[in-house]
């Protein structure tokens, strides 16, 4: 079974914040965040989309960042 990265009230799961730890320094792509994650490259990519349409993370040309909600979680 998936781990949701984001609960049914809206706020990232621990999986989800591990994603948002990782792209505290930098944008990565999906597979970047795989490897470092090690988890399957659907499963990051699923939690990711689920992150940005929380609005915790932004897509740009195939790599992900923090959005300023989702940089306000990890202060």
């Amino acid at each position: 079974m998936e781990m949701p990265c984001v609960s049914s009230d809206g706020k990232p799961t621990s999986t989800g914040m591990r994603i948002l730890r990782l792209l505290k320094s930098r944008a990565l792509s999906p597979i970047e965040l795989a490897a470092k994650s090690c988890q399957s490259l659907p499963r990051v990519r699923s939690g990711l989309r689920e992150l940005k349409d929380a609005g915790f993370v932004e897509e740009t040309e195939g790599k992900y960042k923090l959005s300023e909600r989702g940089a306000a979680l990890l202060k």
